[in-house]
Parts: structure tokens; C-alpha cells; sequence
């Protein structure tokens, strides 16, 4: 589905340089088609993403629907954004959210 396709797509573009500059891993509560937990692990050497839990303690974690998840991604919705609506909430280090925003 479109969330796994995102979180493919992630971890292609995941490169050191990332990790080296971002130090944070992000875990995703995602409900609705195609939600469960996810990560992207940018502390890690080399980095990860994918399905379930994070390797190591995420420092953020964002709940949202899967649908504006793959929105956030195609660059629809902006992660600040998505947390100013209702539907959303964040836990964490929210300064990381906007070293992810430069990834994406």
C-alpha cells in the first residue's frame, strides 16, 4: 500500500550524511489502511525505516492517520502542519520534526 511504498522510498534516500546531521529516531502510530507502528532510524549507523518498532528508543513519536502520513510525505501536507491539527499529536523532541520536514 501507499504507506509501506512511502517507508521504501525513505530508506532509499536515508543516507549518512542524515544521520550523521539529524541524531533522532521518529516512530509513527498510524491508523486506518495500512497503519501499525513504523520508524525511520536516523541515529543508527547507516539507518533505517520500516515496519514496527524502532531499533533503539524513538526521541519522537507522531500518531496520525496513514492517509495524511503518505500526505506529509508527497509533500501535501507539511509535518508542523499536521501537528497543529487535531488529529495528530506528537510526543518528543518536536525540533526533530523539522530536521525530518528537510528530508522530505
Amino acid at each position: 500500500g501507499p504507506v509501506g511504498e512511502t517507508f521504501r522510498v525513505t530508506q532509499g534516500a536515508v543516507t549518512e550524511e542524515y544521520v550523521r546531521s539529524t541524531q533522532g529516531v521518529f516512530q509513527f502510530e498510524l491508523s486506518g489502511d495500512g497503519g501499525g507502528t513504523w520508524y525511520i532510524d536516523l541515529k543508527t549507523e547507516g539507518g533505517s525505516a520500516g515496519f514496527g518498532k524502532p531499533p533503539v528508543t524513538a526521541d519522537v513519536v507522531m500518531s496520525m492517520s496513514s492517509a495524511d502520513f503518505v500526505k506529509m510525505f508527497t509533500d501535501k501536507l507539511k509535518p508542523f502542519m499536521a501537528f497543529m491539527s487535531r488529529n495528530s499529536s506528537i510526543i518528543g523532541d518536536v525540533m526533530l520534526t523539522l530536521s525530518l520536514e528537510k528530508m522530505l
